[in-house]
């Protein structure tokens, strides 16, 4: 039987579901929604579609203009600097607030060196801040050209269904990522994500002022442990670092209502429901 959230997620893609588009040869995927109001751009995780952000776009669509975007299935992190530009441009009136969990967090830290003129905040979320030694961690020590997909899907799923039992209170969460990794994002979609960290570039530094620049994390985040989340901050040195005591690595389906209010804080919105506490750094 299908989980209330996978069913929500399920009735929010009927209502938009992604459109391709093609920049600088590579094929993404792409949500847009709303026509006014500031821009923000969503980059997801190595687990994502554009859709995984479902319930932070329906709460500010009314309010904002949002592109969410699923990878393309060749080029890595500066490849997909350069086509966030255009799609900034193109999509989102030449400036963005760009938030990238995981992978995407990474991405976005180079888009923002790179691309600070399209930058109006930079947000770095459960993410790591140097790829010098992921090489020789797995699933990234694997052959991810020529592996079997099965076994580099199989590996995720041992790390999903082991944080399922940790907390059953997530099997809707967990339901929904083994839905991704099992087939949802393709095969050479996924193969190009593992890749993009692999090989991906040491991030030049971001010249944005502290105030235009968030972090978020997670306390029980299962990969990314708290000297990577203390390497990002001391990287980047954020004014705002947001920081959840319960959300893993997917806070913004766990606990969405709290990661809409820190968008909302941060794109310059009212707050409709949860309130981050005032502070440089704040726990909820």
């Amino acid at each position: 039987m299908t989980s209330a959230l996978v069913a929500d997620r399920d009735r929010f893609a009927a209502l938009h579901p992604e459109r391709r588009i093609v920049v600088n040869g590579r094929d993404w995927g792409m949500i847009a929604a709303g026509s006014q109001g500031p821009s923000l751009l969503l980059i997801p995780g190595t687990l994502g579609r554009a859709d995984i952000f479902w319930q932070q776009i329906e709460a500010l669509q009314d309010r904002a203009r949002i592109v969410s975007l699923s990878y393309p299935e060749k080029g890595g992190v500066a490849e997909w600097a350069g086509d966030l530009a255009k799609i900034v441009s193109d999509y989102l009136g030449g400036k963005a607030t760009v938030l990238g969990s995981s992978l995407g967090g990474y991405v976005v830290q180079y888009f923002a060196a790179v691309h600070p003129d399209l930058t109006e905040r930079l947000i770095a979320a459960n993410t790591l801040s140097s790829v010098a030694d992921i090489r020789t961690r797995p699933p990234y020590s694997s052959d991810l050209d020529n592996g079997p997909i099965g076994e580099l899907r199989a590996g995720f799923g041992i790390g999903l269904r082991a944080w399922g039992e940790m907390h059953p209170e997530q099997a809707d969460l967990v339901e929904l990522l083994m839905a991704e990794q099992g087939g949802r994002i393709p095969e050479a979609e996924l193969r190009a994500r593992l890749n993009a960290l692999k090989h991906g570039p040491e991030l030049p530094a971001v010249k944005l002022p502290n105030s235009r620049i968030a972090t978020v994390e997670a306390a029980d985040d299962p990969l990314i442990p708290a000297p990577m989340r203390e390497a990002v901050r001391a990287r980047l040195e954020p004014g705002r670092a947001y920081r959840f005591a319960a959300g893993g690595h997917f806070p913004y389906v766990a606990r969405p209502a709290e990661y809409t209010a820190l968008l909302e804080e941060q794109i310059g919105l009212q707050a409709t429901g949860a309130v981050w506490p005032e502070g440089a750094t704040t726990e909820l």
